[in-house]
């Protein structure tokens, strides 16, 4: 199963290249793929991720079996090194790769946060609620919530996106199984299209961009092939969507104070992680960092300027004796930033931690050349793209990005930009290759499924291949 809840989700950095040119002459790095350093390395890094994969029917968190083959195998690297007389080399491989794995957590960790804070202040809720109150068809509905998402997934991760929209599908759709399992799907499909023309997208997306392979604006002339991935699945499955009209009864939903604020400082926060990198060359995280702060000290001046109850002498605050009353009107918004980061998918980020540090190390080692001189000098790097972009749909794509990087591969700006498409839209294949899938099998309750995903696996990959298609036909330029 791949693992991808955050995402995104949903949006987030990328990764430097690692860099051994101010080594000491005297020692060079080491190919360990034939020895049992490399040997236990790589049956230690399978082993954790099939613990990881395993998570639902054993209940050991992801992030255990991951994080603990990760740190196995820099051991078993730094002591071999240590054996041949200098473990230099070995400590700098392991200092960057989690110097990269920093970079990407406060990425994500400052996007998860302004997330949060606008779904406390309900800004998602007020969305979903008009949406409801609306009454729109179900094939209107069909094509409204897939837009969005496609729209929204650009700048927002897969996983919120997706959630946020099938929550809509589920309060329309609650007694339409049929609409429910197909709005999913398309749901789905849209996020991981729409993730994956936007360096901010994704993982896989924001791994290229920082490494240089591809330039932020670069990714934009990934636009119309991510379109044709969604609208012909979607233009299929329209035939197959109810004509009816639900009737649905939309609930009251009130913003907090400061939501257009909080909203406003996010695209700001956004828009400095990218100058900083374009204008600055600082790692996006820096814009990210400064976007944190802006949100603290708003929160800071909420806080300071809210209104507090002044109940009159002799006169009691409220004017019921119902406790459950009572607490639903103390209750408040919570101005605390470092609760909302408390609230994180922490998980999660370490199992992207052990996962990019294990990596890491079988790439130290020499597997990853191994299987780039493979891949991509015995094939066609079309033909390695999608192969690539297909095993996405097992295996999560910013890992597999992670790995493409570091194997270096000599390939020009078009299968750059075909290895990122690849990699962001080969997670709809199957209903467990994205966090959108993972996240909307869990809420809509069986509605929506591994096998109804299934049904129409041959329609979304016919849209996997137009999507190629049109990518190598419009962009020819970059081959």
């Amino acid at each position: 199963m791949k693992i991808a809840n955050i995402l995104v989700f949903c949006l987030m950095m990328g990764i430097p290249a690692l860099v051994f040119a101010d080594t000491p002459p005297e020692f060079t790095r080491l190919d360990l793929t034939n020895t049992w350093a490399g040997y236990v390395s790589l049956v230690v890094m399978v082993l954790a991720y099939i613990a990881a994969m395993l998570e639902e029917g054993t209940f050991l968190r992801k992030s255990k079996p991951m994080l603990l083959g990760a740190s196995i195998i820099w051991f078993v690297v730094t002591l071999t090194y240590k054996q041949h007389g200098d473990t230099h080399l070995a400590v700098k491989a392991f200092d960057e790769n989690l110097l990269a794995f920093i970079e990407l957590m406060l990425f994500i960790m400052v996007s998860m946060t302004y997330l949060n804070a606008m779904e406390d202040m309900r800004i998602f809720a007020l969305l979903r609620n008009r949406l409801v109150a609306a009454r729109f068809g179900y094939r209107k509905l069909f094509w409204i919530t897939g837009g969005l998402v496609f729209a929204l997934s650009c700048l927002v991760n897969g996983l919120t996106t997706g959630l946020l929209m099938g929550a809509v599908v589920m309060a329309v759709g609650k007694d339409n199984a049929k609409f429910v399992s197909l709005a999913s799907i398309n749901i789905v499909v849209a996020a991981n299209a729409g993730g994956a023309f936007s360096p901010l997208g994704g993982i896989s997306t924001l791994f290229v961009w920082q490494s240089g392979m591809v330039g932020f604006g670069q990714f934009f002339y990934l636009f119309i092939p991510c379109l044709v991935n969604f609208l012909l699945p979607a233009s299929i499955m329209h035939f197959a969507v109810p004509k009816a009209c639900p009737m649905v009864k939309p609930e009251q939903v009130t913003l907090q104070r400061g939501s257009v604020g909080v909203i406003v400082m996010f695209g700001l926060t956004i828009f400095l992680a990218v100058m900083s990198d374009m204008m600055l060359g600082l790692p996006p995280a820096a814009g990210m960092m400064m976007g944190l702060c802006f949100l603290q000290f708003y929160s800071f001046y909420l806080q300071q300027t809210e209104a507090q109850p002044n109940p009159i002498e002799g006169q009691p605050l409220f004017d019921t004796d119902d406790p459950d009353m009572i607490l639903d009107a103390v209750e408040t918004y919570s101005y605390d930033i470092f609760e909302k980061i408390g609230r994180l998918e922490w998980d999660t980020l370490m199992f992207f931690c052990g996962a990019m540090m294990g990596i890491g190390g079988l790439g130290f080692i020499g597997y990853l050349d191994a299987v780039s001189n493979w891949l991509y000098g015995q094939h066609d790097p079309t033909m390695a793209n999608v192969l690539i972009g297909l095993s996405s749909a097992f295996v999560d794509n910013g890992t597999l990005m992670f790995a493409v990087l570091n194997m270096h591969p000599d390939i020009p700006q078009g299968q750059w930009l075909l290895l990122t498409l690849t990699l962001g839209v080969g997670g709809s294949l199957l209903a467990i290759g994205s966090a959108p899938g993972i996240g909307l099998l869990g809420l809509t309750n069986g509605r929506y499924s591994f096998l109804a995903h299934l049904k129409w696996f041959p329609v979304i990959l016919l849209g996997y291949f137009a999507s190629i298609g049109v990518h190598m036909l419009v962009n020819s330029q970059f081959f």
